[in-house]
């Protein structure tokens, strides 16, 4: 999904920048402005003035020790992709006037590259390792914001809740777990607001591409691994920590199905109760006894609740009302599925969520697996849904 620009076309930047610091005094201030904020920013705004944060001061910051923030570049998922961030929009960091951050799932700064001199003009701002830049600390901002919205995000100068801030532009993107679709944290690009150019939103989202398509290959590599490690000698599947498939025999069930759990049957479309057996790395998913009927009952009474049941499986889980709804429309859809625009446009009232949409589902199927399938979205033709209201 593109970044979405913060300069119309055929605004001078400039003019532009001075009528957003204009509009921001006087919205903030409860005061007339022909100029309005876009609907992204009223939204975070509201959110910010919900919260408590002044406009016209730097808010308290808040930032990790050393020892904390060490710990979470170690364990983030994006410390192996940062080399190539820097390798792709770093060395423009080095030889121009903005920034380039990487942040964790909470909005904690983790890595910064850039000139010293922008990066002494971000010290003054809070804006290093090991601060949080999420909107209830900072107020509006494009990580922060970035994160509350779950899509890209660009500000120019007045858009920013602090006028601290104002002298700034930033760009930035969630990053998402290509195997769960959870947010694994947030690629940004900031400089002074007065270099803004067109093509940063493009840099952001390769950045995006890249990181996401390296922690893919990632995947699979651990994938071949896990393969390699097991010999299958009767119906069954060798499946990783979130069930990804690394190897099947005499079973088609696609690429995933849903996360085992020690003592606990699984149910798979067409195979009914499976027996999950832990691996090193992995599980061994063998067939179990009775029915291979799987029956999934969700239960709207209250909190939305699912009950599985098929052969020897039999659990009940709390979900999302988000979920809820998702698994209600699918199985309202029936085999035809719906894509994932159309699912979009059931769920938010446009076809504009799509990244959105398939992180929700593939959340989702990190709990139900394959008895939810995609292209198009669509319940197995295995599954008997009942819907309890």
């Amino acid at each position: 999904m593109s970044v979405p620009r913060a300069v119309p076309p055929g605004q001078h930047l400039p003019t532009y920048a001075r009528e957003l610091v204009r509009m921001h005094d006087a919205v903030i201030a409860g005061s007339r402005s022909t100029l309005r904020p876009r609907a992204l920013v009223s939204r975070s705004w509201n959110r910010v003035l919900d919260l408590g944060l002044r406009a016209d001061d730097v808010n308290a910051r808040n930032w990790l020790g050393a020892s904390e923030l060490g710990h979470r570049q170690e364990s983030s998922p994006l410390r192996s992709v940062v080399p190539d961030l820097r390798a792709v929009i770093g060395g423009l960091a080095d030889a121009s006037q903005l920034l380039l951050v990487v942040t964790d799932h909470e909005g904690v700064i983790l890595w910064r590259s850039g000139t010293p001199a922008v990066r002494r003009r971000a010290d003054s701002l809070g804006f290093f390792e090991g601060a949080d830049w999420t909107e209830g600390r900072v107020g509006t901002n494009a990580i922060g914001t970035a994160l509350a919205e779950d899509a890209p995000v660009e500000l120019l100068a007045g858009e920013h809740f602090e006028q601290g801030q104002h002298p700034w532009y930033c760009t930035a993107t969630p990053v998402h777990d290509p195997r769960t679709g959870s947010v694994l944290g947030v690629i940004d690009v900031s400089g002074p607001a007065l270099t803004l150019h067109p093509a940063i939103g493009a840099l952001v989202e390769t950045g995006r591409m890249l990181a996401e398509s390296r922690l893919w290959r990632y995947h699979q590599e651990r994938l071949e691994r896990l393969r390699t490690s097991v010999l299958l000698t009767g119906p069954g599947l060798v499946v990783d920590d979130l069930g990804w498939v690394a190897a099947s025999h005499g079973v088609a069930v696609g690429p995933r199905v849903a996360v085992p759990e020690a003592g606990q049957p699984l149910a798979v479309p067409g195979l009914g109760a499976c027996v999950p057996e832990r691996l090193a790395g992995g599980w061994l998913i063998r067939l179990g006894s009775g029915d291979r009927t799987v029956r999934l009952e969700l239960d709207l009474t209250s909190t939305p609740q699912v009950r599985l049941s098929g052969g020897d499986a039999d659990w009940r889980r709390t979900v999302t009302r988000r979920h809820a709804e998702i698994l209600v429309l699918l199985h309202r859809a029936g085999p035809a599925g719906l894509s994932v625009e159309a699912l979009g446009l059931a769920l938010y009232g446009d076809a504009e969520h799509v990244v959105t949409v398939r992180a929700e589902v593939s959340r989702l199927r990190r709990l139900l697996g394959a008895l939810v399938q995609t292209r198009p979205y669509r319940l197995s033709g295995d599954v008997r849904m009942t819907v309890v209201q």
